[in-house]
């Protein structure tokens, strides 16, 4: 089997005048993190302090010759800018850069396309690249080359894009009619769980922060686990029986990150809703990161955005076998655990049964 040789990436990133330079320093060692996971080579981190972005250059024309310099000499393959790009900064930064550009966006998209595993998350996945791609369609041969590939050849890919506007979006709406169809079996039984009073916990938190190895000990499953980024898309649901006998059902979820792109949330509705849906949240938390807190924020936000922050909500701060971050604060009432270690998974059931009992003397199930 011929090895394929990692692309080399330039990372690139803008700090507007009265934005949070810490939160921006974090923002670029995560598009470090994601530029890891969809199996490109960080070579550098590249920023510019400016008033505002520039509406044709993203940056200054001046950083970029800076920018093309480091490229030739560190023989980067492609440059990755840490905010969306309009179509127009997009083809006016590849012209002077002489590269592949992509930007975070496309960079997500590109990770949820290598992760994406069942019918539902594959669907999900293009129809997010392609409502992406519409606007940037642009002639052909390179900027089509460039669009189709992401970081590697993964996506619709050229020869899909050579169609004109009108087939895509065809294809568009052939993918939204697919995915209504599954969105409503999906409705179907989460109406049928409601009907036979069957107790709901949803798993959320930052990507990778144990959601599906916390799921895989509780319960017992077999759901994917990998230490990277987005390792899982598609959400699992496994029962676990309480030790009052009382069976609860747990749903693993998409791992939330800092500006997901809003076309994956747009079409990663159907799955969001099993968050809406649950009785309870686990809020899974990565105790040895850092930047726990910011993450936090971030899955509280979307928490927000998805009409669920009034469900009763635990915080877990897991990874307890790791050194803990810096100004670790943890509540009395949150829970500081290690999903590897039986007694704390206990506690964890523990307070499941807890709240189902808890919301059953709210007279909410029979």
């Amino acid at each position: 089997m011929l090895y394929k040789e990692k692309e080399k990436a330039i990372l690139v990133g803008c700090i507007l005048a009265g934005e949070d330079e810490k939160r921006q320093e974090s923002s670029l060692k995560e598009l470090s993190l994601l530029t890891e996971t969809a199996e490109a080579v960080p070579l550098t981190i590249i920023s510019q302090k400016r008033q505002r972005i520039d509406p044709s250059f993203y940056i200054g024309k001046g950083k970029l010759m800076e920018i093309k310099a480091v490229a030739e000499e560190l023989e980067a393959d492609l440059v990755i800018f840490n905010d969306e790009l309009s179509p127009t900064q997009a083809r006016n930064i590849e012209n002077i850069l002489e590269r592949k550009v992509i930007d975070r966006t496309q960079l997500i998209l590109d990770i949820f396309a290598m992760r994406a595993r069942s019918k539902e998350g594959q669907l999900q996945v293009e129809l997010a690249q392609l409502k992406y791609l519409l606007p940037r369609i642009v002639g052909q041969g390179k900027s089509l080359s460039r669009l189709g590939g992401g970081i590697g050849t993964r996506g619709p890919g050229e020869t899909k894009l050579e169609a004109d506007r009108r087939h895509i979006r065809k294809r568009i709406k052939d993918l939204e009619r697919a995915l209504d169809k599954i969105a409503a079996h999906r409705q179907r039984y989460r109406e049928r769980r409601r009907k036979n009073n069957l107790f709901q916990v949803a798993l959320v938190g930052y990507t990778n922060a144990g959601k599906s190895t916390l799921l895989n000990k509780l319960t017992e499953a077999e759901t994917y686990v990998e230490n990277k980024l987005f390792a899982t898309l598609d959400p699992t649901t496994r029962k676990l029986t309480l030790p009052i006998g009382k069976q609860v059902l747990l749903t693993d979820t998409v791992g939330f990150i800092q500006d997901l792109p809003t076309t994956l949330i747009a079409a990663f509705r159907s799955t969001l809703e099993e968050v809406k849906e649950a009785d309870l949240i686990l809020h899974v938390i990565d105790s040895s990161n850092e930047e726990h807190r910011e993450q936090m924020q971030v899955v509280e936000r979307l928490m927000e955005e998805l009409h669920a922050a009034h469900i009763p909500m635990i915080h877990l701060f897991n990874k307890r076998d790791l050194s803990p971050a810096p100004g670790l604060v943890i509540n009395q009432q949150d829970l500081y655990i290690s999903a590897f270690n039986r007694d704390d998974l206990e506690l964890v059931i523990q307070r499941i049964e807890t709240e189902y009992q808890r919301l059953n003397r709210a007279e909410r199930f029979t």
